[in-house]
């Protein structure tokens, strides 16, 4: 039976956004700290339906449109920044009314998670960064090439379907790239291109190292977004922090190994997600 509540948007930080929520607070979930699960660069809330549905088995889970993607605001003087990210995050929880909550950010999503981490906001449990680039000031590049995000929202922009979506997700199913190739051209390109263009500006390092919450980092066994020596760097900045690689996934890590991907989370939260 499906988790899924509804979508719904939220006036926080000064800007609309929007979410989908999963789970709600009946049962065993109403103890358990809340979910806000913060999607990647080129991610709208719906394309993580399907880990949303797993997680609101186990929590009151809320799956967010970062502000230029999906059906949250966009517009040419939007502030796109990291700090705006993180600001928004924050501002959600409260706006929703969330005594206590956990975030997960997967990629950019990640950055954005520690960033709003370093606000220290009221009621926030524990931090999950999933598979985040690790790139930033005097380190090397992120390993994801720019072209391959702007020039599939191209196609979105124009129109393309799932097949045409196959030259960028090979691996993945023919629904999972008809819903990509569905919502993608939500995302704003100037968005897209500011968060990129952070990902070697802003310093993840030093929001890790400023972590005050139980962390949980959830790495790809494939790739090379975070490679073991960023690993032992980030858990020497924070020594508390537990770290769980997935076999048989590269940096889109749910795609490549659901059970692997949930399993890597334990009790961390509060409870299994399998």
């Amino acid at each position: 039976m499906s988790t899924f509540l509804y979508g719904a948007n939220v006036h926080a930080n000064g800007i609309r956004q929007h979410y989908l929520r999963y789970g709600g607070t009946d049962g065993a979930r109403g103890g358990r700290a809340a979910v806000i699960l913060i999607p990647g660069i080129t991610s709208p809330a719906i394309t993580w339906g399907f880990v949303g549905e797993v997680f609101g088995r186990a929590f009151d889970t809320y799956v967010i449109d970062v502000r230029g993607r999906g059906l949250s605001e966009a517009s040419p003087t939007l502030d796109y920044s990291l700090d705006a990210q993180g600001d928004d995050v924050v501002a959600l929880a409260a706006a929703l009314g969330l005594g206590r909550f956990s975030l997960v950010g997967h990629s950019m999503g990640a950055r954005i998670a520690a960033r709003a981490a370093v606000l220290r906001p009221v009621g926030l449990a524990s931090v999950v960064l999933v598979d985040p680039p690790v790139s930033g000031p005097r380190r090397r590049e992120y390993p994801g090439k720019l072209p391959w995000y702007v020039d599939s929202m191209a196609l979105a922009r124009a129109g393309m379907d799932a097949g045409a979506m196959h030259a960028f997700c090979p691996t993945w199913t023919e629904e999972e790239r008809r819903l990509r190739a569905e919502w993608l051209h939500t995302c704003d390109e100037r968005a897209v291109l500011e968060s990129y263009r952070s990902f070697h500006t802003d310093d993840f390092h030093a929001d890790v190292a400023q972590l005050h919450v139980p962390s949980l980092l959830v790495t790809a066994a494939r790739g090379d977004v975070v490679r073991d020596g960023d690993v032992a760097e980030l858990q020497r900045a924070t020594p508390s922090m537990q770290h769980v690689r997935v076999p048989d996934a590269g940096h889109m890590i749910p795609w490549d190994n659901a059970g692997g991907f949930y399993r890597a989370f334990g009790t961390f939260l509060g409870a299994s997600l399998l």
